[in-house]
C-alpha cells in the first residue's frame, strides 16, 4: 500500500506559489464607457444595428452630392421607371429619381429625429432635474403643470402646432419639441430622487459642495448613461411621427422630401407601381427597428450593475 502511494505520489510535480502570479490582475482595468463600449460590441444584434444606422447616415449625407440626378428634377420623359441601373430605386410619377429623393429624404427624417429627440432630452432632463432635486413647492408646481400636459394627446397637440406654424422643418421640430420631453422629465426626476438621498450626495453637502456643482459632478453623471439610453429610444419615435405629419400634408412643404412625403406620393400609384411606397416604408421600418434594437443593446450596455459580468 505504501509503494502503491508513494507512486501516485511520483505523478506530481510541486510547483509552490508564485506571489506575482497570485497578485496579478488578470482582467483589464476599464473605465465606465470603455466597459459599456465593450458589452455593446458583444451584443451583436445591436452591434449590427448600429452598422446599419451608420450606412444609412452616410449614405444620407453622400449620396444627394455626388449623385448626377437632383431630388428635385423633374424628367417627363422617365416617369415611373422601374429599377435599372441608371435609377436604381425608379422613378416617381413625373421622373424625379427615387434613389437620390430618398436618401434627400433620409437626410431630412433622421435630422429631425435625433434633432428633435436631442432637444426633448436637454428641456427634460433640466426641467426633471431641478423638480427632483430641489422638492418641495418646486417639485409640485412643475409636476402639476406636467400632468396637466400629460394628459393632452401628444399627437393632437402636434397638430394643432402644426397648424398654426405652418409646414416646413422648423415647425416640425418645435411641434415635437413642445409635448416631447414630458416622459424624459418624469424620468429623469425620478432618478435624481433615489440619487439625492444617497450616502455620497449626502457627504457632498456636509463638505459644502454647491448644488450646481452637486448635480454637474455627481448626479449627471449616475444619470447620463439613462438618459442617452432614453435619447436613442426616443429617436425612433419622432422619425415615425414626421413620417405620419407629413403623410397626412402637415410635415415638410414640397419641394422639400422626407421618408413620409415618399411614403404619401407612393401610396397613390400603390396598384399600378407598388414598390414608389414599398421602398419608402422599407427604410422607415428598418430605421425604426435598428434603433430600438440598438437602444435596446445601449440600454444593457450602460447598466452599471451589468459591469464586469461578461
Amino acid at each position: 500500500m505504501a509503494e502503491l502511494m508513494h507512486e501516485k505520489n511520483d505523478d506530481f510535480e510541486i510547483v509552490g506559489k508564485n506571489v506575482t502570479q497570485m497578485e496579478s490582475i488578470t482582467r483589464p482595468s476599464l473605465s465606465y464607457w470603455k466597459d459599456a463600449w465593450r458589452r455593446l460590441m458583444l451584443n451583436k444584434i445591436a452591434f449590427a444595428s448600429m452598422i446599419l444606422i451608420g450606412i444609412y447616415i452616410l449614405l444620407a449625407v453622400f449620396v444627394p452630392l455626388f449623385s448626377k440626378y437632383g431630388y428635385a428634377d423633374v424628367d417627363s420623359d422617365k416617369m415611373n421607371l422601374f429599377v435599372s441601373s441608371q435609377h436604381w430605386f425608379g422613378t416617381d410619377s413625373i421622373g424625379r429619381d427615387l434613389w437620390v429623393r430618398v436618401w434627400r429624404g433620409a437626410r431630412v427624417s433622421l435630422g429631425i429625429g435625433f434633432f428633435s429627440a436631442v432637444l426633448n432630452a436637454v428641456i427634460g432632463s433640466l426641467v426633471g432635474g431641478v423638480s427632483g432635486f430641489y422638492g418641495g413647492k418646486t417639485d409640485m408646481i412643475i409636476m402639476r403643470v406636467i400632468d396637466v400636459l400629460y394628459g393632452i394627446p401628444t399627437l393632437i397637440v402636434t397638430i394643432l402646432v402644426m397648424v398654426v406654424l405652418g409646414s416646413g422643418i422648423n415647425s416640425l421640430i418645435i411641434a415635437l419639441v413642445v409635448v416631447g420631453w414630458i416622459g424624459t422629465a418624469r424620468f429623469v426626476r425620478g432618478e435624481v430622487m433615489r440619487l439625492k438621498d444617497s450616502d455620497f450626495i449626502s457627504a457632498a453637502k456636509i463638505l459644502g459642495v454647491k448644488n450646481f456643482q452637486i448635480i454637474v459632478r455627481h448626479i449627471l453623471p449616475n444619470v447620463l448613461g439613462l438618459i442617452i439610453t432614453n435619447l436613442m429610444m426616443a429617436v425612433p419615435g419622432a422619425i415615425f411621427r414626421e413620417a405620419f405629419l407629413s403623410y397626412i400634408g402637415l410635415g415638410i412643404a414640397p419641394p422639400e422630401c422626407s421618408w413620409g412625403i415618399l411614403a404619401k406620393e407612393g401610396a397613390k400609384m400603390l396598384r399600378v407601381y407598388p414598390y414608389q411606397l414599398f421602398i419608402p416604408a422599407f427604410f422607415i421600418c428598418s430605421t425604426m427597428l435598428a434603433m430600438n434594437l440598438f437602444g435596446d443593446g445601449l440600454r444593457d450596455a450602460l447598466d452599471p450593475k451589468l459591469r464586469g459580468t461578461e
